[in-house]
């Protein structure tokens, strides 16, 4: 049986990782060893970015919550848990939309949890 050399595969393997470098500054979109460590280190920030996204948003909902529910003489955590009590299942991402643009459901919202 023939043998069968790597060029090929290799060849498609350098030029796939290449190809996510596009754009990197100097070796690093060149060179095949600089760019894989690049790629590699890239992709594993934009995995922890997509995660710390989800983060950040739900962080600035629970304080837009809390600043509306502020405003109807409520702290955030009570604010919830009086929610919760009532039987009222909105999530935080509904919450903060209508604390942005509904001010007077929310309130409704606030004097139910009261």
């Amino acid at each position: 049986m023939a043998r069968i050399k790597g060029a090929f595969s290799a060849r498609k393997k350098h030029k796939k990782i290449l190809k996510l470098a596009k754009g990197f500054r100097g070796a690093r979109s060149k060179q095949y060893r600089t760019a894989k460590q690049s790629v590699m280190r890239a992709m594993a920030a934009a995995y922890a970015g997509r995660k710390q996204t989800k983060r950040e948003y739900r962080r600035l909902w629970i304080t837009r919550i809390n600043a509306a529910a502020r405003q109807n003489g409520l702290s955030y955590s009570r604010f919830m848990s009086g929610l919760k009590q009532a039987g009222i299942n909105i999530n935080r991402k509904m919450l903060a939309e209508m604390a942005v643009n509904n001010g007077a459901a929310f309130s409704q919202l606030a004097q139910k949890v009261k």
